[in-house]
């Protein structure tokens, strides 16, 4: 059985590349008792609100003729943001070289946040430079890694 997330991008993927953009992520979560279905976006040069609310417009008639899925939901379409979260391998692989900032499960050397340039993702491992040194993390120690903008 195929996860809603991946039916989602499926639907999601011919409207989006209809207007110029890209799905960066879809997100299907429970928050405060309420169900959120979130398409984040994505285009060169960046996405705006009329973005936004131009695939909102083209996606929701298909969702509703779709309807795949059986809950009350709250259908969000959002920008992937300057600091976006890297989950899949091609994003780890897109943003080698740029500072991220990993937060693990558990403490490592009395803490949980690294900050540093990302080094390479190979076979499910992160490797981030900090400083002079490379600290390595199993994809499954991460509980996010997102790209980090300083100014």
């Amino acid at each position: 059985m195929r996860k809603t997330c991946e039916i989602i991008e499926e639907l999601a993927l011919p409207v989006a590349e209809n207007l110029g953009l890209s799905i960066w992520d879809v997100e299907f979560v429970k928050e405060g008792g309420q169900h959120y279905l979130r398409v984040f976006l994505d285009k060169e040069g960046g996405v705006d609100i009329d973005d936004c609310e131009t695939f909102s417009r083209a996606f929701d008639p298909i969702l509703d003729r779709e309807d795949p899925i059986a809950e009350s939901y709250v259908f969000e379409v959002c920008s992937a943001g300057l600091e976006r979260t890297l989950k899949r391998p091609r994003d780890f692989e897109a943003y080698i070289g740029h500072l991220v900032e990993v937060r693990t499960f558990a403490p490592r050397n009395g803490t949980r946040e690294f900050v540093g340039v990302l080094d390479s993702y190979l076979d499910g491992t992160v490797t981030v430079k900090i400083g002079d040194k490379c600290e390595q993390f199993a994809k499954k120690e991460i509980a996010t890694a997102r790209l980090r903008i300083e100014f």
